[in-house]
């Protein structure tokens, strides 16, 4: 009997060890681009890579989706050798690997999407995303080699720029948040005694802050805090180019200074009732964006607001139209798309009401105009 016993237990050991062996990994796979553009024309090629961020660099197989579609192609490499309109999408991939005992996958990339157009125009972006204060180049790509003697570009319908020549790129420096929106060109040129012209279809261009505004989230359950504290969490969009400068936290409960400065995004405090917001700086930049309030427990009145910020550097003006040589008649502006409303980035500096930063003292060895940024410091926060 002990016999039998001792057999059942052994047949039945690889299948519970199979059961617990995971069939994904924690790796998400990153789609980029190779060759050629994310728009193109029908009948051009393009390259995709498969990334697996594989820091022990195993031999991985690789799926494509197009949307929910899993495609036939297996490669690290995805290529399209004469694009068809119905090919535009979004474009996926995942590793895959057979191991002993089973197959295991990694998380699916995020979409990579990719328009084939059938037209003669089309306006591609020299990046996928732009940074406020910096140039915006877009080039309006015309199929087959035409004598152009115009080029016009639109925001949401509205015209922007006008170009006289064969010129087909664009240029706005110091773009702002109002710059972003749906932009389209057209091409017009004279062949065998007649005026030619195309539009392209609207590509959308994001405009990003550095620093977006932050926001306060207030947790107050979570068990590992104790008794009577909360966690303050400071969440922010950082867009800088690597290498980003660091940021700097600030958490205030009725617009007082809870603790020095910090690089962590959250503080543990003592659960009581008032206003609560958070302040995000990047010194090296000179930007600081503030949380609006939020209120905990019973509070009573309208929300204190921070302290207003003195604007060093605004702008809060659309890019000006621009014009180079306009011909005496130009083609009427369609109107296609009505204007999205927008928000202006402030680079603000922080209220004379707060408690000053660690490194608001000169040093004999900074210059005039600098900024150091503070260390993080092991101090007990303020129970306010």
């Amino acid at each position: 009997m002990e016999a039998v016993t001792s057999f059942l237990v052994l047949s039945l050991l690889p299948q519970l060890i199979v059961s617990e062996v995971p069939t994904s990994t924690s790796y998400r796979a990153v789609v980029e681009i190779v060759s050629g553009d994310s728009r193109i024309f029908s009948g051009e090629r393009l390259s995709l890579r498969c990334i697996i961020p594989d820091p022990y660099q195993a031999s991985w197989g690789y799926l494509w989706f197009r949307g929910s579609v899993q495609l036939p192609q297996t490669g690290e490499i995805f290529q399209l050798w004469n694009a068809n309109v119905k090919e535009s999408g979004k474009y996926s991939c995942q590793g895959k690997k057979e191991t002993d005992v089973g197959s295991i996958k990694t998380l699916r990339s995020l979409p990579y999407e990719i328009h084939v157009d059938g037209g003669f125009a089309i306006l591609q972006l020299a990046k996928r995303s732009v940074l406020v204060g910096d140039a915006l180049d877009l080039k309006c790509r015309l199929r087959g080699n035409a004598p152009v003697h115009q080029t016009i570009l639109y925001r949401d319908g509205i015209q922007v720029m006008v170009q006289s020549g064969s010129s087909l790129n664009f240029h706005l420096p110091h773009v702002t948040l109002e710059d972003e929106g749906r932009y389209s060109c057209r091409v017009s040129w004279d062949l065998s005694r007649r005026t030619h012209s195309v539009m392209s279809v609207p590509t959308l261009v994001n405009i990003l802050e550095v620093l977006a505004k932050p926001v306060l989230e207030i947790d107050k359950d979570n068990a590992q805090l104790g008794r009577n504290k909360m966690n303050l969490i400071c969440h922010v969009q950082y867009n800088a180019p690597a290498p980003a400068p660091p940021v700097n936290y600030y958490f205030y409960k009725n617009n007082n200074l809870l603790g020095p400065a910090t690089s962590l995004n959250h503080m543990h405090v003592n659960t009581a009732a008032g206003w609560y917001s958070c302040r995000a700086k990047v010194p090296k930049l000179d930007i600081v964006r503030w949380s609006e309030p939020r209120s905990f427990g019973e509070v009573t009145g309208p929300p204190l607001m921070p302290p207003h910020p003195h604007h060093r550097n605004q702008m809060t003006s659309r890019s000006p139209v621009h014009t180079f040589s306009a011909p005496e008649t130009q083609p009427a502006s369609p109107k296609y798309f009505a204007s999205t409303p927008s928000f202006n980035q402030r680079t603000e500096s922080p209220s004379p009401s707060e408690a000053p930063d660690p490194t608001s003292l000169p040093t004999s060895d900074r210059l005039p105009g600098q900024t150091q940024t503070p260390e993080p410091q092991g101090v007990s926060w303020g129970l306010f």
